[in-house]
C-alpha cells in the first residue's frame, strides 16, 4: 500500500501496525506531515515498527519506479468501482491520499494508475479514517489470496 503525502502521524503508525500483521509492504511518499520519530507515530504503531516493511520515497514517481510491474488502485469517493469488484493479485498496490484532502487529480490521472476504486458509505458521509479504509481493502485483498502466510490458530 502507498500512503501519498500522509499528514497525521497516528494514522501512519496504525498503517505500520497493519503492514506488520498482514505482511503488506507500506510505501510512504514525501513530503510527510510529520517526522518519523514522532511519539504519536511510535505509539500508534506500538511495538510493530521492527516487524513492518516500510519504504519512504521522495516522490510518487520514485515509489512507482520501485514497483515497476504493480497494478495501482487509487482510492477515492469519486468513482463507481467498488473495492469488492476488484480481483486483487499479489503485488497490487493500494494507493491512498492524505488526510483530509485525498488524492490530487494529477495523481489519480497518472498513467500507472490502473483504476479508481471506492469504499461504499452511506450518503452524506465524506470519508473514513485513512487507516480504517486501508485496513478494509488490505484485508479484502488478503482474503482473496486465502490469507497467505497467516497463522492458523
Amino acid at each position: 500500500m502507498i500512503y501519498f503525502e500522509p499528514r497525521i502521524p497516528g494514522n501512519t503508525g496504525s498503517a505500520i501496525r497493519l503492514a506488520a500483521v498482514t505482511g503488506a509492504r507500506l510505501h510512504l511518499v514525501e513530503p510527510l506531515g510529520f517526522d518519523l520519530s514522532e511519539a504519536k507515530l511510535r505509539r500508534a504503531g506500538l511495538d510493530y515498527h521492527d516487524l513492518a516493511v516500510m519504504d519512504v520515497h521522495p516522490s510518487f514517481d520514485a515509489a512507482l519506479d520501485a514497483l515497476p510491474d504493480a497494478r495501482v488502485f487509487a482510492f477515492t469517493a469519486h468513482t463507481t468501482t467498488s473495492y469488492t469488484d476488484v480481483a486483487y493479485t499479489s503485488g497490487d498496490v493500494l494507493l491512498f491520499g492524505p488526510e483530509p484532502t485525498g488524492l490530487p487529480e494529477e495523481v489519480m490521472r497518472h498513467p500507472r494508475v490502473t483504476d479508481r476504486v471506492r469504499i461504499p458509505m452511506l450518503a452524506g458521509r465524506r470519508s473514513l479514517n485513512l487507516t480504517n479504509a486501508a485496513s478494509i481493502v488490505v484485508y479484502e485483498a488478503w482474503r482473496q489470496s486465502g490469507f497467505a502466510g497467516a497463522a492458523t490458530s
